[in-house]
């Protein structure tokens, strides 16, 4: 599927989020087309993450409706978690394994042979150039690196949807750059990437289309540079700042 076809690939209506007496994601509909970059940009605490938890069904919708590929994660979440990689902001990176073992113990939860997990291995440390970090521990390799690994164990089983929260937090401009080559080679191949990110420059550099999220609620979306021209403003940070606030959130 490409872009052109306008799949939709996810889709939410009135999406709703409780926990307790707190509404975390408050009633929001979107859609993500089939080979779009979509980026869900928001203040900490804005419900930006906690979309993405439901989409990949880690968190059970609270009210509202919520399809992927069709498919309700209530009742088909094995189906879907076939079809996607998730690579958490979190580092949760085996550290008593090596770079490749991390890939092939993961490779497990999706039934690959041997056959498929060495050659979706090798393929994977090349993309990402890990491969001379192939047998090293977690702990000899660079934040930069670390980021990259969990990126590529998150592709192990070929997903047509791939979820990024936060993937270059804490990474010098390099490293950024080079993740950011790789998440644009994924997408001309036609993965679908979901993105949230605090980097304004990364969502107007990568993004198809993103969604701001603020107190739950969506405020504003559209595809970044037109936005920034509705708006009358100089870049995606200025856009953010206008519509969420400067005053410090906690």
């Amino acid at each position: 599927m490409s872009l052109t076809e306008k799949t939709k690939i996810i889709e939410a209506k009135n999406l709703v989020k409780k926990y307790g007496e707190l509404t975390a994601v408050d009633g929001i509909s979107f859609h993500v087309n089939a080979g779009e970059f979509f980026g869900f940009l928001g203040p900490n605490g804005a419900g930006k993450t906690t979309t993405m938890k439901m989409i990949y069904g880690f968190s059970p919708v609270s009210q509202g409706e919520l399809k992927i590929f069709g498919m309700s994660p209530q009742d088909d979440l094995r189906n879907i978690k076939r079809k996607i990689g998730v690579a958490p902001q979190d580092m949760s990176l085996d550290p008593d394994l090596t770079v490749i073992q991390n890939l092939q113990i993961f490779a497990r939860y999706f039934d690959l042979t041997k056959e498929q997990t060495e050659k979706k291995c090798e393929e994977l440390l090349n993309f990402f150039h890990l491969k001379e970090k192939a047998t090293q521990p977690i702990d000899h390799l660079s934040g930069g690196m670390k980021r990259r690994l969990l990126v590529a164990r998150a592709l192990i089983n070929d997903p047509e949807i791939l979820i990024l929260d936060e993937p270059t937090t804490g990474l010098d401009p390099q490293s950024r750059r080079v993740m950011w080559e790789r998440l644009d080679d994924l997408k001309k191949k036609g993965v679908t990437i979901l993105l949230t990110t605090h980097y304004m420059d990364e969502a107007e550099e990568l993004c198809d289309r993103i969604v701001v999220i603020d107190y739950g609620k969506i405020i504003e979306e559209g595809n970044p540079k037109q936005l920034i021209q509705k708006h009358g403003v100089k870049n995606l940070e200025d856009l953010f700042l206008k519509l969420t606030g400067k005053g410090l959130r906690d």
